[in-house]
């Protein structure tokens, strides 16, 4: 009974996350796409610093903003990706110092959007460029939106996150796995 209570609680916090994500990326469409991005959705990266729940409610979310933005397939598949590979990444760095939570989606994005703009979009700008206008949105939206959110909510994290435990085995065992391998 509690193991059902504790996954619908995951899910209902994981789908809360996805939802805000949706939000941010529609009500700020004219700015959220293209190649001069400031996707601002993307400050809720630093999510999973604070909870697991933050990684797949990023990655639905960004799935769906994308499809309700009118996003090509390419760039829903792998501009989700990317939210998601930064959301893992900045949920491993949990334990270490509140600044390196936005590097990984910062990273992640910047290495792969670009690429997705230019071929996906046929972006008539070049690749370079691209990856530049990509990188300063992310560093605005990630990095400073972001950390300026994590300050904000970690002095409230207990209250509104709560326990943190992840009621599904597989994904727990990742990351206890890889807590593991650092703490050696």
């Amino acid at each position: 009974m509690e193991t059902n209570r504790a996954k619908a609680l995951f899910i209902s916090r994981a789908a809360v996350i996805a939802a805000l994500y949706v939000v941010l990326t529609i009500v700020f469409a004219p700015f959220s796409f293209g190649a001069v991005q400031l996707r601002i959705s993307e400050a809720l990266t630093i999510l999973p610093f604070f909870t697991a729940t933050a990684v797949p409610g990023l990655f639905v979310g960004c799935i769906i903003g994308n499809i309700l933005g009118g996003a090509v397939l390419p760039d829903i598949i792998f501009g989700s990706l990317a939210t998601l590979l930064g959301a893992i990444f900045t949920h491993l760095l949990r334990k270490s110092s509140p600044f390196l939570a936005p590097i990984p989606p910062i990273v992640f994005n910047t290495l792969i959007i670009p690429f997705v703009l230019k071929f996906a979009y046929m972006d008539e700008m070049s690749l370079p460029l691209i990856a530049v206008y990509i990188c300063a949105g992310e560093l605005l939206s990630c990095g400073v939106l972001g950390l300026m959110l994590l300050f904000a909510l970690k002095p409230h994290r207990q209250f509104i996150f709560g326990d943190d435990s992840n009621p599904f085995p597989s994904t727990r065992k990742f990351f206890d796995a890889v807590d593991r391998k650092r703490s050696r």
